[in-house]
């Protein structure tokens, strides 16, 4: 006996990867639905070897259904997220709307899978922010070893991150570069993102972060520990898929390189590739597709008494939100449902 699960915004770049993704790892579902808005009522989207037609999101009834995966945006989600939970089917959404909630727990199944059992508050799963998801993958198993007081990090960010039309912004300013009459002016980004870097993802705040650096520091302690210090800076990057984060841990206690390197390979989710050679690293480019959070660079920080540098990688696509999403619901059936 398997689920009823609905996908909501199958036709963008998370939905599709939501059912792909449910698909490739053999989610139990025993019925599945495809949601979209009006505007793209009947597109067809893939499901293993089905074909799914969209449904209308603003007329469709939860009843009935087990799970929905969200990927529509936080003001769609303000207005639907509600109806669903109380019709009964569990909300696992990605965007940010619920993720700060205390009443909402907020999952990394690898980090902390036992907080799927706060879900009934608001029958409700927040997903977390892309680049923190991958973060505190690689963070958790090195917390439980050392205990970390204080992270660095600076993000290299792809354009999906953005959506798609961020991704065509990328593709358009790029053949412009060599196609006279093809040129294009920024206009999802604050300036030209071809063979640039634009260190600016999200508004600015009072204190001169970002929303998006906020969200790292406000999740990672959510997710891993209060009592964690996280400083980020969050750089969008000409890359189409895939996150890449340069990450500075200070510990508790002193953590030896290759002590990490041995707990890291041994940690869910995780894929050490770390060879002091040329190209014995992953870049964004090989990560795509993966399930994985790859782990190059690790070395000890000779500036602090307990420090180690790491350099991490994720298709934000699928650890950074579809990927992440269905371990949660996976997680959820396991833990509190038991029906698959």
């Amino acid at each position: 006996m398997g689920y009823r699960v609905v996908v909501a915004g199958a036709t963008g770049n998370v939905g599709r990867e939501m059912l792909n993704i449910l698909a490739e790892r053999e989610f139990p579902v025993d019925e599945i639905v495809a949601l979209a808005s009006r505007k793209s009522l009947g597109t067809e989207c893939s499901f293993g070897d089905k074909t799914l037609k969209t449904k209308d999101l603003d007329t469709f009834d939860f009843t009935g259904w087990d799970i929905a995966l969200f990927a529509i945006g936080s003001e769609a989600t303000a207005v639907y997220a509600p109806k669903a939970a109380k019709a009964g089917c569990i909300v696992i959404d990605n965007s940010s709307l619920y993720r700060y909630d205390p009443d909402v727990p907020l999952v990394v199944p690898e980090v902390n899978p036992q907080a799927v059992e706060g879900y009934a508050k608001k029958n409700i799963i927040a997903n977390p922010n892309c680049s923190t998801a991958q973060m505190v993958v690689a963070l958790k198993p090195l917390h439980d070893r050392a205990r970390i007081k204080r992270v660095v990090v600076s993000t290299y960010q792809s354009v999906s991150g953005a959506g798609k039309a961020a991704m065509d912004e990328l593709w358009d300013q790029t053949k412009g570069m060599y196609v006279p009459g093809q040129e294009r002016e920024p206009a999802k980004f604050t300036k030209q993102i071809a063979f640039n870097v634009i260190p600016h993802i999200d508004k600015f705040m009072e204190d001169g972060s970002t929303k998006e650096e906020w969200k790292m520091v406000v999740e990672t302690k959510k997710i891993l520990d209060p009592k964690i210090k996280v400083t980020a800076t969050c750089v969008r990057v000409p890359v189409f898929v895939g996150h890449s984060e340069a990450i500075n841990i200070e510990f508790e206690e002193f953590l030896d390189e290759e002590e990490a390197r041995d707990i890291l390979r041994e940690a869910p989710g995780v894929l050490v590739v770390d060879k002091r050679e040329d190209g014995g690293y992953v870049t964004p480019v090989e990560c795509v597709g993966d399930y994985a959070t790859f782990v190059s660079r690790i070395r000890q920080d000779s500036t602090l008494d307990n420090g180690l540098n790491l350099w991490c990688v994720s298709d934000n696509l699928r650890k950074g939100a579809a990927l992440n999403a269905v371990q949660i619901a996976e997680t959820l059936g396991n833990r509190v449902l038991k029906k698959g």
